[in-house]
């Protein structure tokens, strides 16, 4: 498997971290956006927008709208703060948001887990197929479903 290295951050550097892409890639790292970003980096599962709004609203002690966490959801994830789970129509903190890749994600049916891989080799083959048949801007999304290992022994 081809994969590449990089710096997984967590806790005050993950934040610290999107904060200066955010802001590297000229956008402003608002208190909304904190506190948005903040929600999603402390699940440990993929999270809909309504639980971020949830969390966020929880506080704030005040209610939160769904489709403004929709909306920092959506500049996080052309960011590269975050990443959609397609299948689940849920987001993951990218704990590495420096790093532009394509992402594989192994799911869990049973607990939701996400676990992310990188495989380069696997996604540039996706690409250039994509690209063989027509396609531009090809943009990988490749998610495997199954049971993590402590779903399937139990």
């Amino acid at each position: 498997m081809a994969s590449h290295s990089h710096h997984e951050h967590s806790g005050s550097k993950l934040v610290e971290e999107a904060k200066s892409v955010l802001t590297k890639a000229g956008e402003q790292w608002t208190a909304m956006r904190s506190d948005v970003f903040e929600a999603l980096a402390d699940h440990d599962r993929p999270a809909s927008a309504y639980d971020i709004a949830d969390s966020v609203g929880q506080k704030r002690g005040k209610r939160v709208a769904a489709n403004s966490v929709y909306r920092i959801l959506d500049l996080f994830v052309r960011t590269n703060l975050a990443n959609r789970i397609e299948s689940s129509n849920a987001y993951i903190a990218n704990s590495h948001p420096g790093c532009q890749h394509d992402c594989i994600f192994l799911i869990c049916d049973d607990c939701g887990i996400a676990i992310h891989l990188d495989d380069d080799t696997l996604t540039n083959a996706l690409r250039d197929a994509g690209q063989r048949h027509g396609f531009a801007d090809v943009r990988p999304v490749v998610e495997l479903r199954g049971l993590c290992n402590d779903c399937a022994t139990t």
